[in-house]
Formats: C-alpha cells, sequence, structure tokens
C-alpha cells in the first residue's frame, strides 16, 4: 500500500474517531492516542511513523467501544421500588448496559447509580422518539383514536411513522367536521434530497422541529393550526421480573369493582406501587391445577387489545388473578352509564374495530375465547378496549355453568354446536362476536329481549335471528347476521371483520389530506 494511500486512510480513520470520541465525552489521553490540528507538524510527523496495523487496532477497539454506548432519556420518571431498580426523573439522561426484555440494565449519568429501568420509560437520545409530538410505532387507527380521546382538544396533533411510505413520517391533526363531529385529518410529510421536509411545496423546513413551530402560528393551508401535542397515556410500567405466582400478602385491596357468578373483581396494588385489577375466585369454582395449566398459556398471549395477566395467587384460597387495571371497567356497564350513553355512533363502531382486532389476535394464535361478550371487555380512562378473560371458561367446574342448560350458562352468547355438542371454536366466538355487536349498539341491552334461555335454543335452532336493532347501520347489522350463520364455517373470519370495521368510514375517504 503506498504511503500517500495509506497516510489518506489514516486521516479518515482518524476524522471519524475523534467525532466519536467528541460524541461520548471519551479522555484521549487514556487511549494513548493523541489529536492535532491538520495544521499542526506533530500530526504529520504521528501519521508517518505510526504503523497501519498498530493504527487500525487502536481504532477498531475505540469502534467498538464507543459504538456499545448508548446514551438514551426518560420520558417519564420513575421510582425504584427493589433494591436492583435504578430511579430517575423525566428527562434525566442514562447510559444503557444491557437490554433484555422489558427491563434494561443502565447507569444515570446524573446520579452515577446503576439499576434495572422499564425499557419503555426511555428513547435514545437525540432521536425523534423524545420528543412529546412523536409517537412511536402507532397505526393510523391508533392515532385516531389517541387524538379522539377526551383529554384532547381540536388543534391537538402527532407525528407518527407513515404505515405507507418507510421512512416517512405524518402529522394528525384533530379537527371538527362542517357537522360539528370530531375528526382527524392527516397529513403526508414528505421529504426532501438535501435533508429538510415540507407538506406543503410552498413553505420547506430544515428540521420537522421548525415546521411545528411554523404552524403552531398559523395553519398555512392546514385544516388549522397546531396548538399541543396529543396526550401521552403513561407507558404501562413492566411487571416485575419473574413475579408470576406471588403472595397475597403484596396485594393491598382497595376498592370493590363488582361481583360475578364465580367471585369479585377489586381495584388493588402490588407492593405499594403498581395499581392492578384483582380477580378472586370462589374456592371450588375450579382446580388449582387445571387454573394453572391455563392461566400458563393465557400469559403467553400478550396484545394491546388484550388484558394482560400478570401474576396469581393459587397457594391458598381464593385464588387471585392478578391483571392490568382498567378504570372504567367492563364494556356492558361502560355503556349503561352516563359517560357511555353519549358516546356516538362512531365510537361504538371503533369499540367494535378494537374487540375484533384483540380476536384476530387470538385467532391467529390458534386460541379460543369461549365466553366473549360485553361483560368480559374492559374499556381504559382514553376509551380503549381491551378483551378480559380470554380461555377461563375452559376450566370452571361449577354444575350450573359446565351443564349448558345450567343458569349460569351464557346461552344467549353460545353458538348452536357449542350448546348441542361442546364444540368450542374460534368459529363459535365468531358467534359470539356477533351477539357482542347488539349489545354494543344497542348501549349494553340484554340479548335476545323478553326471552328465555329455553326460548333462545329452541328459536335459534329453527332459524331465529334477532333482528336489526334500531339505528343500527344497514352494513353493521349485516356483520352481525354473518356471524351467526348455522354452519360454522360459513361465518368470517376476525382478520376479515376487523379489516371491514376499521374501514367503516374510511373506505370511500382518501388516506391524506391534499397539498395546502
Amino acid at each position: 500500500m503506498s504511503q500517500t494511500v495509506l497516510r489518506f486512510y489514516k486521516i479518515l480513520i482518524l476524522r471519524f474517531y475523534k467525532a466519536a470520541c467528541q460524541r461520548f465525552e471519551l479522555i484521549t489521553e487514556n487511549m494513548h492516542f493523541p489529536f492535532y490540528s491538520l495544521s499542526d507538524e506533530r500530526y504529520s510527523t504521528f501519521l508517518r511513523f505510526c504503523s497501519f496495523e498498530t493504527f487500525f487496532v487502536k481504532f477498531l477497539f475505540i469502534y467498538v467501544y464507543t459504538e456499545k454506548e448508548k446514551i438514551a432519556i426518560a420520558l417519564y420518571p420513575y421510582d425504584a421500588i427493589h433494591a436492583d431498580d435504578l430511579g430517575f426523573k423525566k428527562g434525566e439522561k442514562l447510559k444503557i448496559l444491557e437490554e433484555h426484555g422489558e427491563w434494561w440494565k443502565a447507569k444515570s449519568l446524573t446520579t452515577k447509580k446503576e439499576g434495572f429501568i422499564p425499557s419503555n420509560y426511555v428513547a435514545e437520545a437525540d432521536t425523534i422518539e423524545t420528543e412529546e409530538w412523536f409517537f412511536k410505532d402507532i397505526a393510523r387507527k391508533d392515532a385516531e383514536r389517541q387524538l379522539l380521546a377526551p383529554a384532547n382538544k381540536p388543534g391537538s396533533y402527532l407525528i407518527r411513522e407513515s404505515e405507507t411510505s418507510k421512512g416517512s413520517y405524518s402529522l394528525s391533526i384533530r379537527d371538527v367536521d362542517a357537522q360539528g363531529l370530531d375528526v382527524v385529518k392527516h397529513y403526508k410529510i414528505r421529504s426532501l434530497d438535501n435533508g429538510g421536509y415540507y407538506i406543503s411545496p410552498k413553505i420547506t423546513f430544515n428540521d420537522i422541529n421548525s415546521m411545528i413551530k411554523h404552524y403552531h402560528k398559523q395553519p398555512d393551508g392546514l385544516c388549522r393550526k397546531l396548538e399541543k401535542p396529543c396526550e401521552k397515556p403513561k407507558a404501562q410500567k413492566p411487571w416485575d421480573k419473574d413475579a408470576w405466582e406471588i403472595s397475597k400478602e403484596s396485594i393491598k385491596m382497595v376498592k370493590k369493582l363488582g361481583a360475578g357468578q364465580f367471585g369479585e373483581v377489586w381495584m388493588a396494588y402490588y407492593n405499594n406501587s403498581t395499581k392492578v385489577a384483582v380477580k378472586t375466585l370462589k374456592p371450588g369454582t375450579m382446580s388449582v391445577e387445571a387454573f394453572l395449566e391455563e392461566a400458563n398459556l393465557m400469559k403467553t398471549l400478550q396484545h394491546e387489545r388484550l388484558v394482560r395477566l400478570y401474576a396469581v395467587v393459587t397457594k391458598t384460597e381464593p385464588i387471585y388473578i392478578i391483571t392490568e387495571f382498567m378504570a372504567n371497567g367492563s364494556l356492558l356497564d361502560f355503556l349503561k352509564s352516563a359517560a357511555g350513553c353519549k358516546v356516538q355512533l362512531p365510537k361504538l363502531i371503533d369499540f367494535s374495530a378494537q374487540i375484533a382486532e384483540g380476536m384476530a389476535y387470538i385467532e391467529k394464535k390458534n386460541y379460543i375465547h369461549r365466553d366473549l361478550r360485553a361483560a368480559n371487555v374492559l374499556v381504559s380512562d382514553s376509551l380503549l378496549c381491551k378483551i378480559a378473560d380470554f380461555g377461563l371458561a375452559r376450566v370452571i367446574e361449577d354444575d350450573q355453568y359446565t351443564a349448558r342448560e345450567g343458569a349460569k350458562f351464557p346461552i344467549k352468547w353460545t353458538a348452536p354446536e357449542a350448546i348441542n355438542y361442546g364444540s368450542f371454536t374460534i368459529k363459535s366466538d365468531m358467534w359470539s362476536f356477533g351477539v357482542l355487536l347488539y349489545e354494543i349498539i344497542t348501549y349494553g341491552k340484554n340479548p335476545y329481549p323478553g326471552m328465555s334461555n329455553s326460548e333462545v335454543m329452541s328459536s335459534v335452532q329453527r332459524g331465529y335471528r334477532m333482528p336489526r336493532p334500531e339505528n343500527c347501520p344497514t352494513e353493521l347489522y349485516e356483520i352481525m347476521t354473518s356471524c351467526w350463520k348455522s354452519k360454522p364455517d360459513d361465518r368470517p373470519t376476525f382478520d376479515y371483520i376487523q379489516s371491514v370495521l376499521d374501514d367503516f368510514y374510511t373506505a370511500t375517504e382518501g388516506q391524506y389530506q391534499q397539498q395546502p
């Protein structure tokens, strides 16, 4: 290799090295690898007498060392609960030491302490993810749900990654249409070859921050000027590492939320810090062995539309099932409440789409719910739905439930083949989903009104189906009746139903607003 080429590579590598050192604040003297200005005579001497092998080995060591370092910014404050946790304040810088699952090992650059942190509480420094207005890994439909949540007002906005154009961004803004209804408008953010951005070619910006500041002052072609970033729901703290079978003493019951056929539901705190929901099961409801077998399978099902199962208490009765807490309780109770009665048709359709999304995941995992109804769907404070109690029906041993004509068996929600032959499949779940749609569109009314369980069984066998409820769109009723096909294989898949419900109002609309 010629001296000229060698010197060129040394200069190139040295520049990369210098940039890395400056970024990570390394003390270059400790590396015995000095920097001189390009005009300094010592620089030329250093390049001339340093062998390429020595130079490259030193560079490689430093490159690997610096590449491993990852600095993160805290998006939320976190109070340490356990001895090996690391507490931090919002905005604090943290050096990530190890990345494993939901809990990462980190070192605070402020306190110099080390410990485990919830990974979803931080974002990599110097990235767009640290911005209040940026929502990572959020689909268009979920962006609309977030912006239409009660905490937001017209002019609330967020930036998200585009679903249709990889590497691009979209601006979503809450607005009001001509009929006075809240809607969300979407604008594609386009990139310039020189690294800039624009929504309208009439005005360009060096970065997205500059763009946002501009549209805060004036709409300039958008539906309205930007007011404030969309409220971000606080990240859900990951469950404790390896905490599955926990002690009753770690649970503090606070408020009884309700009681059902097989037990009670409480709002509680785990270790006096984490708010949870606790379902207590009446003694004799199910065997511990059968429950644990099912629960171990249930905890592997993790999706944003499924209530997360955290832990269990099975050493002493009653059995406790510890899950994430949902502020608005069951969908059935919410629909009957004062707030639920005010929910308009588009949101009811959205509830249906969210539940279909959760069931599509269960379908994909070859699992079965067995007891899908509004009472087993929970609602968050931002009106997001999550499916609960999936799989529990299989292990209930109560005679009044397992006998399909028993008083506790949910006849009105159960498919004929499941009632007659005990044939529970994802297709029998689809039948139940059709009944759930009836509950949603009627704001929680009991299905088959005025009919007893035995009357429902005989009528359905003869081909009777509930008529279209008042104010139910014909298109939605057609979905309901497709769920009630006599032959299970003739019923649609949840994946298909989700796509239909997601596009219930948007099928004829453009994906994005036209360029201003």
